[in-house]
Order: structure tokens, then C-alpha cells, then sequence
């Protein structure tokens, strides 16, 4: 006789594919997995379907954070490659971190066939590869599902022409995270001007892990100038800046010169 599944065990399995559906449906489900509840920008994100999106976040507002859960989601429900890039390994290896992390609290997770300081590559499909912002590391690369860019407005524009064709032929998404960084460069551009990009911003105030006594601090310690640029998400004008642009740049890059020769 054929064997029969009980109504409990088949209880069970109906369960756990609905909540399957419901997470590959709605990547806060997946927030939900690994024990964080999204703030309102952080939802809109997760859920946006556009394919090119512009964040403009303060300091400490959770990005990365956000950043990486939607790079685990793509990666495990859409079952393609996932581009994560930072001015520097430095940066990449943090987002790539927090993703991991995300990964190890989901409470079923799926099985990796490779794991590594720079990737993550699922069995069922998927792939997670950290990469710093030099132009000679994303060349080869085509397909990918989704680049995500995070300190966005350091990366330079060279690097964002050997970006974007990476998703000619997958219809991928481009999500780009970013504190300010002067009025110049892809991002500045893409904010004020691109008309086809979906663009959520998220100052400072507007987060509520940050106190108000803290940006009170703040200001008092950097400076309306700088203060502006970093916790309420204003392009300030180099000919403003105590520091160019282009100097505070070169410290998010991993081949910056120490200013004292030893």
C-alpha cells in the first residue's frame, strides 16, 4: 500500500512553503528571518522594483545593513550572481560581513557549495561575490542580477563604465547606497538629473537609533559644513569644504599613500 503522510506532517510542509513564497514575494519577510524589523526606508527599498535606485543616507542610518539583506535576497530567490562593490576591500569585506551574518541567522538556511572570504555560492543557485572598486576586478563578470554599490558617490566614474554593462543582457538591477560626496561624479549627476532612477532618502533625524543628543554632539564636534553633508545628506560645494573632495577620497581607496614615509 502507498504510504500515507499525516495531516500534521503535511501540515507542516504547507507551512513552510508558504513562508518560502511569502519571503521570495517580499524580501522584509526575510528581515523578519534573521531578527530585524525594517524602518520605513529600509522597507521601501527592500520591496522597490525599479531597477536602478539611488539611496542618500546619514552616517549610522542602517545602509549596509540594508544593503546586504537585499543582496542575500536576490542571490537565494532570484539564483544569480550578486555584485557587491565598495571603493575599497576594506568596505566590501564589511557589507560582505554583515551579509554573512544575515546568513548565518536565517533560521533555515539554504546549503552553500562554496564559502569563502569574498564569496558565497548556494546550491540551489545563487551567487554573492564582494568586490572592491577597481576597474580590473569586474571585467569578465556579465549577468549578474543585481550590483549593489555601496559608498557610492566615492566610486569613481570609470568604475561605474565597467559596471554597468555587466547587466546589458540580465535585465539586473543597479541599487547605489550613499552618503554625499561633493557636487561631481555619477552619483551627484544621478540625483539631480536622472530622471529614471528611484531615489529614497534618509537623514539623520529621520533614523530612530539616533538620538537627538548625538547629533547635537555632532554638529558641536564637526561643524555645520560637514555635519550637513553627513547626517542630513546635503552636496556641499568643494569651494565650501575645509578638505577637498578629491583628498577625502583617496583615503576610501586601498592604494592611498601614507602621509608620513616610514
Amino acid at each position: 500500500m502507498p504510504s500515507r503522510t499525516s495531516p500534521h506532517c503535511h501540515g507542516r510542509q504547507m507551512n513552510s512553503l508558504l513562508a518560502d513564497l511569502l519571503a521570495a514575494l517580499d524580501p522584509t519577510e526575510l528581515a523578519g528571518d534573521v531578527g530585524i524589523s525594517p524602518d520605513p526606508w529600509q522597507a521601501d527599498l527592500l520591496t522597490s522594483t525599479s531597477r536602478k535606485i539611488l539611496v542618500l543616507c546619514s552616517r549610522q542610518s542602517g545602509k549596509s545593513t540594508t544593503a546586504a539583506l537585499l543582496g542575500l535576497h536576490t542571490a537565494l530567490y532570484e539564483r544569480g550572481d550578486v555584485l557587491l562593490v565598495s571603493p575599497s576591500q576594506r568596505q566590501s569585506s564589511e557589507l560582505f560581513r554583515k551579509l554573512r551574518d544575515h546568513y548565518a541567522a536565517m533560521p533555515h538556511r539554504p546549503e552553500l557549495v562554496t564559502e569563502s572570504a569574498t564569496t558565497l555560492e548556494f546550491r540551489a543557485g545563487g551567487r554573492i561575490i564582494s568586490l572592491p572598486g577597481a576597474e580590473s576586478t569586474v571585467r569578465g563578470f556579465s549577468g549578474a542580477k543585481a550590483i549593489i554599490v555601496d559608498e557610492a558617490s566615492r566610486v569613481p566614474d570609470s568604475m561605474m563604465a565597467s559596471l554597468r554593462p555587466i547587466l546589458a543582457t540580465s535585465g539586473g538591477r543597479l541599487i547605489a547606497l550613499s552618503t554625499p560626496a561633493g557636487k561631481r561624479g555619477w552619483f551627484y549627476r544621478g540625483w539631480i538629473e536622472g530622471h529614471d532612477w528611484h531615489r529614497i532618502t534618509i537623514t539623520a533625524d529621520q533614523c530612530p537609533r539616533i538620538s537627538p543628543e548625538f547629533l547635537a554632539d555632532e554638529l558641536a564636534e564637526l561643524g555645520s559644513l560637514l555635519y550637513r553633508q553627513e547626517y542630513l545628506c546635503e552636496f556641499v560645494d568643494d569651494s565650501e569644504a575645509l578638505f577637498p573632495t578629491h583628498l577625502i577620497d583617496a583615503c576610501f581607496r586601498d592604494d592611498c599613500p601614507s602621509l608620513w614615509p616610514r
